[in-house]
């Protein structure tokens, strides 16, 4: 599998990332077996970029994840976690995180955010223990919505400290909300922000956080590229899912009309959805969850499988019919 260099670091990601949220048990509960199976699996897909986080399963995904790799050469893979929410006991659990978290984890421990540069080194020394690492290649900060301030004037110069320093190879921002990203890219010496949902053949509102990117030389994670299952088949069904939740009748009828112009290009809604990202030259990788060994097979397959032009041609006019009224 190809890779792409992140800014001018050095680290270099498979064009394809193996999104680790699933087998930290989101939504369900997935095996050990299965966790490594579909780690296995792509890995002999020849994926080599690993995005995990504490979030996923409460430290479950970290430490499945970093089992699962122990076997390989240290340099022959890139692993991305986040910092911004340290792990912390719960002081009322309740049996579950998935009310409250989404994982089908035990909640004996609860997220604490936390953005100061000491809660950051906490985060990411914790991370490496559970990962059985002693470095990480990227740290990405999660979700800082509300607390951006804080991020540019605190967060983001600490980790700039730790690259600076070599211990980490590159730094960013990783959320679904592309305003703020765009925020941190034009104040701050990032080198990769991942967007989640918001840079997906269906949905293009990041486009002027790609602009920003690109006046600043900052490289780009393309995450969650079927927008939460809606783009996942051939043929979206009304039961799927569009950014986490029911999707309305508007996106329905959109995916069809890009999924029966992908049919008449020649090429699947699946598998364009997972290679559109990487047609714009900054995105250094499209990161796609895997929870099993067959997702991970079968999106490494659709990513290598050539789309024509012609049907990239008819993508396009379909998608821009959406924006006439």
């Amino acid at each position: 599998m190809n890779k792409r260099t992140i800014r001018d670091t050095g680290v270099a990601v498979s064009e394809l990332g193996f999104g680790a949220a699933p087998i930290g048990n989101l939504y369900a509960p997935v095996s050990d077996a299965e966790a490594r199976a579909a780690v296995d699996a792509a890995w002999d897909a020849g994926i080599r970029y690993f995005d995990t986080a504490p979030h996923y399963g409460l430290g479950l995904s970290e430490r499945r994840l970093g089992a699962a790799l122990a076997g390989h050469a240290r340099d022959d893979y890139v692993v991305s976690t986040k910092v911004g929410r340290l792990l912390v006991t719960n002081p009322a659990p309740t049996g579950s995180d998935l009310p409250h978290g989404g994982f089908a984890v035990g909640d004996e421990l609860t997220r604490r955010l936390d953005y100061s540069p000491d809660g950051v080194r906490r985060s990411l020394d914790e991370s490496l223990v559970r990962l059985g690492l002693d470095r990480v290649d990227i740290v990405l900060v999660h979700d800082p919505v509300e607390h951006m301030d804080e991020v540019i004037e605190r967060t983001i110069p600490a980790l700039v400290e730790l690259r600076d320093q070599g211990v980490v190879g590159a730094i960013g921002l990783g959320m679904n909300l592309w305003e703020p990203l765009r925020r941190a890219v034009l104040e701050t010496d990032v080198d990769v922000v991942m967007i989640a949902g918001r840079w997906t053949l269906l949905d293009r509102t990041a486009a002027p956080l790609l602009e920003a990117c690109e006046s600043r030389d900052c490289s780009v994670f393309a995450a969650a590229p079927f927008n939460s299952g809606l783009l996942a088949k051939a043929w979206p069904e009304p039961s799927a899912r569009f950014d986490y939740g029911p999707v309305s009748e508007r996106e329905l009828h959109r995916a069809r009309e890009l999924a029966a112009a992908c049919e008449a290009g020649g090429a699947s809604l699946p598998q364009v959805a997972l290679q559109f990202g990487l047609r714009h030259p900054l995105v250094a990788s499209v990161v796609a969850g895997m929870g099993t060994a067959r997702h991970a097979a079968d999106d490494a397959a659709l990513m290598s499988a050539p789309v024509t032009e012609d049907a990239w041609a008819r993508i396009a006019e379909v998608h821009a019919g959406f924006a006439t009224p």
